[in-house]
Parts: structure tokens; sequence; C-alpha cells
């Protein structure tokens, strides 16, 4: 028999945990999208990081969807945990993956459209990806034969949370190169945050309502996602707001953007001197 909710306001608490940390999350996308739209720049926003994320979220999706709707996938981690074990994944879940996976989309499409300087994902960025993806198809291969879909998509729930952890780190080293947060958005770092917090108070709901903790290991992915996006947004408003504030002067224009832009101007306007010189 499966598990259900001892508690009717604990279940309705865990609802609105999810669904909240689901908008927090989905509409934490919307701010870079629209700061590279009102600037018509991608600027200051690191490819490295868009690639991983990319990879993240795909993997992530194919986790979420794979337990949420498979009864067969189920039956395995209930085989593994318990029958009693509240499968770990819910709507808001899947919901958030999709969405996540078609708004990086976007911002990849915007990368090409856009203004982006010198600015290109690096070898680096690249090797990871590709070989992320390999060892995924290889993966593949070894479970199909024994229908270990269990196992498989805890390799993507891994790939999620690894790259979770890197993800951050071009964009952190740009910041800290840049010594600027132009072209990186906080407002999406305050509702990852938001989501990331929510995520994981959504997790300990249920842990107190089936007075266990298996649903934080049963789901590792889940619970190490809360706790790196918390520590790396919180990295991420410190430089924003304490080591490289963003200053505007009495037109609501940024005076360091500004001040790099005039940099660039200077800098093109040397380069086309020496194309006329030689």
């Amino acid at each position: 028999m499966s598990s259900s909710w001892n508690s009717v306001g604990l279940a309705i608490l865990y609802q609105v945990l999810g669904w909240v940390a689901f908008a927090a999350w989905s509409f934490s996308f919307y701010p870079q999208v629209l700061l590279n739209y009102k600037r018509k720049s991608v600027v200051g926003l690191n490819f490295d990081f868009l690639v991983l994320n990319l990879t993240k979220h795909s993997s992530y999706l194919i986790y979420n969807a794979a337990l949420f709707f498979s009864p067969f996938i189920q039956q395995q981690y209930h085989d593994k945990y318990g029958d009693k074990e509240m499968i770990p994944v819910a709507a808001n879940d899947v919901a958030f993956s999709l969405h996540a996976v078609a708004l990086t989309a976007f911002t990849v499409f915007q990368v090409f459209i856009y203004e982006r300087g010198t600015q290109k994902v690096s070898k680096v960025c690249i090797s990871i990806s590709a070989i992320v993806w390999i060892a995924a198809l290889v993966c593949l291969i070894i479970a199909w034969p024994k229908s270990d879909w269990l196992w498989l998509i805890d390799v993507f729930n891994s790939i999620q949370v690894g790259m979770t952890a890197i993800k951050y780190i071009p964009q952190a080293i740009m910041n800290f190169r840049r010594k600027s947060t132009i072209g990186w958005s906080v407002g999406n770092i305050l509702l990852d945050l938001t989501g990331g917090v929510l995520n994981f108070c959504q997790m300990g709901v249920q842990s107190i309502d089936q007075h266990t903790l298996v649903n934080f290991y049963g789901n590792i992915g889940k619970t190490l996602l809360s706790l790196e996006t918390v520590f790396f947004d919180v990295l991420f408003i410190i430089q924003h707001y304490v080591l490289y504030p963003v200053k505007k002067d009495e037109n609501g224009t940024w005076l360091e953007e500004r001040s790099m832009k005039k940099c660039e101007e200077k800098s093109m306007s040397i380069v086309s001197d020496n194309i006329r010189s030689i």
C-alpha cells in the first residue's frame, strides 16, 4: 500500500509551499530575459553558465517527469525505499523543470540576437557538457537490458546536482574579474533564493508528516539543489550589494555601465585607428 498524508493541514501546506516555490523559481528567469531585452545586450551574462544551466535543467526534467509519470519507476522506488514512502516528486517539480528548460533555451536564443562583445562559451564548458551527455548515453545502454530505470534517472538527478554545483562558478568568477554585476540580474537571484528556501521547507513538511527523513536522501538531488542554490545566491547577493554595488545618476542610468561603454568605445576607436594606419 502506498503512503498517504497523515495531516490534511500539512498536505495543504506542502502543496502551497511547492507551488509558491515553483512560482518564485519560474519567475526568476524573467528578470534576466527582460534585462537582456532592455539592454539589447548579453554582455555580463556568462555563456558557460547558460550552457551548464541548460544541461542541469534538462537532466532535472528527465528525472522529475520519469519519476512522477511512470508507475513502473514508482514501483522500483517503493521496492527500494518501502511501500509506505511517498514519491518525493510533486507536480510543481515537473512544471518547474519544463518551464526552466524553455526559458533557459530562450535566454540562449537571446545570446545570438543581442550584443555579446567578445564573450563566448569556453572549451572547458563544452568539454564538460560533452562528457556529461556521453556518460548519460552510456548509462542508458547499461540500464536498458535490466530495465533499471530508477538507477538511470538517479544518474540524471546526480547530473543536475553536479551542474548546480558548478554552473554558478563561471558567473561568480566573471563578476569578480569585472568587479561588477552589470548584466547579471539581481532579481533573478532574489527569486531563485526564495525558491530554494521554500523547496527545502516543502521537503521538511513532508518529513514532519511522515515522521521520516527518507525523502531527503531518497531524492538527494532535490535536497542538494536547495542547499547549493541558497549558497550561491547568497554569494551573488554579497557581490551585488556589498562588493560591487551599482550606482545610478539622476536619470537612472547605471554609472558603471556608462563607464564600461565608454571604455569599449575607446577600445574600438583605438582598433580602428590602428587598422587605418596599416
